[in-house]
């Protein structure tokens, strides 16, 4: 066995061409004709990390705690194919978030990794005095401030590194990780039983591109426009429109790196001995609901509702047929575990996939999609269900965990002060947990940039007359039955009671 799992960054289903797109992808196309794609697949834990944990553990962690690294009780897809079945697993990837205290214990559960460097603020170009006023002229300041704070140091990191090692296209980290696996190919032509996961931070903000491509949608090169804050809009509709072909042609990039994958696939007769899973972590808001990006606000489709394609050799006669079955990502894992025969361990709460790519399945399945202590996506694929907790502050929230690191940094002392040893979950394995009180001050998402939630109400949306989710709907009946189906799902996952008592359920 065989297997390929790509895997975007931010990828909104609505800027490919087999969701409905008007904005070409070719290759997508291409894909979409190759494998079967998933209409209704949803994302899990939020954002990258939480979202990361989900697929190598097959289960929702954003109940117990928030953006962190894999915990020793942790079940790893890559270290159970290893231990159980002896695959080799590789991966390739430019997230520099894996190297952060936060992202740790993900890529060492590999056999092997590579890293390549320069994406988002990854800490990389050692310059100490950038020059500020060509800085300014080149970045506007409302999406590159360059002040003192946390984030604007971060977009500063950017510049430099974007400056000094990323002009050509060959110099873009998306294309050496797809160079990389290129090359994992080579030197593995003739090997069996392995898994590789190339990933790529794109095409999440900030929308960088090659110049050939900012030509290609006439895009303004005299000023970076390309990093919208977690906030609501400031920018004109011009200027809107211009972030958003931004983006778009981002997606091109992306789409034209998938080629590359494809035209290996086809040279080498791959469709009839490899899998290939294609898909994202979540999504990304391009100005609709009046909001950028992710995070802060409830998790509408835009965010939420994520793109899935998936060959798999046995199953090629489907290839280019359709699943409206409701999936979410803690279903790859399993998926995975079974193309290898391996036994899925019992702490996995995900459905193997294996049977609807034979044929698609008429059932009701509800999954959910959430930040640890924000508002919760609950659908059925009907409808769409926002619950707002009865707080949105850290009122009665604790974090569960053994490694206590935010996304960036270690927990401090003072959050640490009232920690106790919690006997653990059934998911734990008997190890017992550290038990730490939320506080308003924590680093922790979305927190960590003086955010918090934010657009915050319980809402239902009926997603078969309104998909944009523009026009609320009142059907106490259905709101009963997800609130009763979400109960059931952190039973499941055995959240602690604050959860239920937070979510009034």
């Amino acid at each position: 066995m065989k297997t390929i799992f790509l895997l975007f960054d931010s990828l909104n289903r609505k800027a490919l061409g087999p969701y409905d797109s008007s904005v070409p992808t070719p290759n997508f196309d291409r894909l979409a004709q190759k494998s079967i794609t998933f209409t209704n697949h949803y994302a899990g834990s939020m954002p990258c990390m939480p979202a990361r944990r989900d697929q190598q553990t097959g289960r929702y962690n954003f109940f117990h705690s928030a953006w962190g690294p894999m915990e020793p009780y942790d079940n790893s897809l890559p270290r159970l194919l290893r231990e159980r079945k002896g695959v080799y697993s590789h991966i390739t990837t430019d997230h520099a978030h894996y190297f952060e205290d936060g992202g740790a214990f993900y890529c060492t559960n590999f056999n092997t990794w590579e890293f390549h460097r320069g994406q988002e603020y990854d800490p990389w170009i050692p310059e100490i005095n950038p020059d500020m006023e060509i800085l300014r002229k080149r970045y506007d300041s409302r999406h590159y401030d360059f002040s003192h704070s946390s984030r604007s140091e971060h977009k500063l990191q950017f510049a430099k590194n974007k400056n000094h090692r990323m002009k050509k296209s060959s110099e873009f980290p998306m294309v050496r990780c797809f160079d990389s696996a290129m090359e994992f190919l080579d030197i593995n032509k003739n090997a069996e039983n392995w898994f590789l996961q190339l990933e790529t931070f794109d095409p999440h903000e900030p929308f960088d591109i090659p110049e050939e491509y900012l030509d290609r949608y006439n895009i303004d090169k005299t000023t970076v426009m390309n990093w919208p804050n977690y906030a609501r809009p400031v920018e004109s509709p011009e200027e809107i429109d211009r972030i958003r072909r931004t983006y778009a042609a981002l997606v091109a990039f992306c789409d034209d790196q998938l080629g590359r994958l494809l035209d290996r696939m086809d040279a080498d007769n791959m469709w009839d001995d490899t899998s290939l899973i294609v898909s994202t972590d979540h999504g990304f808001l391009l100005s609709e609901h009046d909001w950028w990006s992710k995070v802060i606000m409830p998790n509408y489709q835009e965010i939420s509702h994520i793109p899935l394609f998936i060959h798999h050799p046995k199953y090629k006669m489907n290839a280019g047929t359709q699943r409206n079955t409701v999936t979410s990502v803690i279903d790859l894992m399993p998926t995975v575990l079974d193309w290898y025969d391996c036994d899925i361990p019992e702490e996995v709460k995900g459905h193997s996939l294996t049977a609807l790519l034979e044929e698609d399945r008429d059932e009701e399945r509800v999954v959910s999609c959430g930040v640890f202590g924000g508002t919760v996506l609950i659908t059925d694929g009907r409808y769409a269900y926002h619950l707002c907790p009865q707080h949105l502050d850290s009122t009665n929230l604790y974090e569960y965990r053994i490694h206590p690191c935010h996304m960036r940094g270690q927990f401090s002392i003072k959050e640490m002060q009232d920690s106790e040893l919690y006997n653990g979950f059934n998911f734990t394995k008997g190890m017992p947990l550290l038990k730490i009180k939320g506080r308003d001050d924590s680093q922790r998402v979305p927190n960590h940039d003086a955010q918090g939630f934010q657009d915050t109400k319980t809402r239902l949306f009926d997603l078969f007359t309104d998909p944009t989710e523009e026009n609320p709907v009142s059907n106490p009946q259905v709101e009963a039955r997800l609130k009763s189906r979400f109960r059931q799902i952190m039973e499941d996952h055995d959240a602690p009671q604050e959860m239920f008592d937070r979510y009034g359920v």
